[in-house]
């Protein structure tokens, strides 16, 4: 089940994943966090706090729309961060967003690099995991 939500809609997630712990749920593009402009870190933690639902993965993706909006999008990446320390790799997917990411400027090569170069301390497994291998494993096995 993918979830294209805000920020406001992750505790009635939260909730729904216990009650059905087997269902994978997909939260589409960070839950929107940081569509108005600003990061909220009760946003972001509200977002990680969805990673004690093992079946519970989340889109990085829709960089064009998020915080400031503008590659290289280095804004995101404390964000970033903080999902990999509670999702890990393989439960973060980077997702096109298609065709979105690809209008006013904005870049697939830009969107790829966040996650590919400027992602600090991560292995080429880690990156294979967000860029490819995860998205295989919830929609394709």
């Amino acid at each position: 089940m993918c979830h294209l939500v805000n920020p406001d809609a992750l505790a009635a997630i939260d909730a729904n994943c216990a009650k059905f712990p087997d269902t994978p749920v997909v939260i589409d593009h960070f839950a929107r966090i940081g569509v108005d402009g600003q990061i909220r870190a009760s946003d972001v933690a509200a977002l990680c706090r969805l990673a004690r639902h093992p079946h519970t993965f989340v889109k990085v993706s829709a960089f064009y729309a998020l915080g400031a909006k503008k590659a290289p999008y280095l804004d995101l990446l404390p964000m970033i961060r903080k999902l990999l320390d509670a999702f890990g790799p393989e439960r973060l997917m980077w997702a096109t967003d298609c065709p979105y990411q690809v209008q006013q400027g904005h870049t697939y090569a830009d969107s790829i690099a966040l996650v590919r170069d400027r992602l600090e301390g991560l292995s080429d497994g880690d990156r294979q995991w967000l860029l490819r291998r995860t998205a295989e494993k919830v929609f394709f096995s």
